[in-house]
């Protein structure tokens, strides 16, 4: 493989607190697919003839992004994803690393499961897949899966997906022997019986519409639950895709207690309220549901001073005839791993947030919770980095992303900043001039 050779690039690695400015002789230097040399210095004396020499000026070089809740179409729901189209997406995002959920057909509850999702990257050779095994059998929240089997085979932690796991006693079960293996337990922090058959946020605007809600309540209790069992059991716990003010201030207070619990949020949840519901407008309907704007606040608030740990996409591919339904019919979920970064940058642009820990908590963070060789600039370590340029303004279009299924919630949505180069292993996933003459 050849010697590719980064230059006259601002270099952001979140991991080191670095943020370089683009002098003479810093850059990065990539060999076999790992990184030989990064930061100041780096190339002082190198010789660029024979290496692919990328001019970064302009551009921001970044470890690449880490996506820690992904679900694809594959096995058993093609129709909707690949992960083929999948990694596309992801490349195209920025995303070099991606975490599957085992919410397909059939579930990921097995040895066989884990197999097939890395053979298929490996087949793939773009974005690098990772997979959560199921917690509990058939994601029925009853019986658990066979955790020590999963984890040697791979699994970075046990969830039940957009299922909570609600049973009280099975989630005691689950975190101690998720700590035997120093897994986490991902708990989608829903109340069942609270949430119900509810469609949208709990309140007025679900009353006007005449929709059933969901109470806010629905989320903090299942999380305050799990606290007390985390308390119990020590093991590590994490909320997934929190929405709530009243979320945040429990993980923040759990945090302040030495409790090891983390959490991360999706872009919907900072970037939509509920008003964006409008008019039955399906491709807003998430789970859990958009909040109010004091809770969108909140959850900026969390990332800004850490009580967030990880932005994800929460990519969950729909086919068209699931969302053209009414409000009440349709299905869950938006995809989100191709604008993750520019939605999350619209908090820089705002200065409602550093650069640096906005990378954070889609790089070294993610990486960090879940044990993963990602999300830092390091010697020696994948050399998997994206180019961004965090000014340029564009607006996102549904039709032109990559993934198969187009039920994002930021269609003609105007924003600043994309990724020119995203890759992996030292290769070149995705360029965004050879995709911009592909599209003319």
């Amino acid at each position: 493989m050849k010697t590719t050779i980064v230059k006259n690039v601002r270099i952001i690695d979140p991991a080191t607190n670095t943020d370089l400015a683009p002098e003479k002789d810093s850059g990065l230097i990539a060999k076999n697919g790992m990184i030989t040399a990064v930061g100041k210095g780096a190339l002082k004396d190198i010789k660029e003839d024979g290496a692919v020499v990328i001019d970064g000026a302009g551009l921001i070089l970044a470890p690449g992004l880490v996506d820690m809740r992904v679900t694809v179409g594959e096995p058993g729901m093609a129709h909707k994803e690949t992960l083929a189209t999948g990694s596309a997406a992801a490349a195209a995002g920025g995303v070099t690393s991606m975490v599957c959920l085992p919410t397909t057909d059939p579930v990921i509850e097995d040895v066989a499961g884990l197999e097939f999702i890395a053979r298929k990257a490996r087949e793939i050779r773009g974005t690098k897949f990772y997979a959560y095994a199921a917690a509990t059998k058939g994601l029925g929240g009853k019986d658990l899966t066979e955790y020590g089997l999963l984890a040697e085979a791979g699994a970075l932690a046990f969830t039940d997906g957009a299922k909570a796991i609600g049973d009280a006693a099975v989630m005691r079960r689950a975190l101690s022997y998720a700590a035997q293996f120093n897994r986490l337990i991902i708990q989608h922090p829903e109340e069942p019986s609270l949430a119900g058959s509810g469609h949208m946020n709990g309140g007025e605007t679900a009353t006007r519409l005449g929709l059933k809600g969901i109470p806010r309540l629905a989320e903090v209790m299942m999380i305050e639950r799990d606290l007390r069992l985390v308390e119990m059991t020590g093991a590590r716990y994490h909320a997934g895709h929190i929405s709530t003010a009243q979320s945040v201030e429990a993980i923040r207070q759990a945090k302040a207690r030495g409790l090891p619990v983390s959490c991360d949020t999706a872009p919907h949840y900072f970037a939509l309220s509920e008003f964006d519901v409008g008019d039955y407008r399906t491709f807003a309907k998430v789970s859990p549901p958009l909040r109010t704007d004091e809770d969108r606040e909140a959850i900026i608030d969390g990332i800004a001073d850490g009580t967030i740990d990880a932005i994800a996409s929460d990519h969950m591919p729909e086919d068209q005839d699931s969302k053209r339904q009414p409000f009440a019919q349709a299905a869950i979920g938006v995809i989100g791993v191709e604008t993750m970064l520019p939605i999350a940058l619209e908090l820089v642009h705002k200065e409602r947030i550093d650069l640096i820990p906005l990378i954070a908590a889609m790089t070294s963070r993610p990486a960090d919770l879940l044990g993963l060789p990602a999300g830092r600039l390091a010697v020696g370590s994948a050399a998997d980095f994206i180019l961004i340029d965090h000014q340029r303004a564009w607006k996102i279009e549904a039709q032109q992303l990559k993934s198969k299924a187009k039920n994002s919630a930021f269609d003609k949505r105007p924003v600043q900043g994309w990724v020119e180069r995203t890759v992996i292993d030292g290769r070149t996933v995705y360029e965004r001039a050879t995709d911009l003459r592909a599209v003319a």
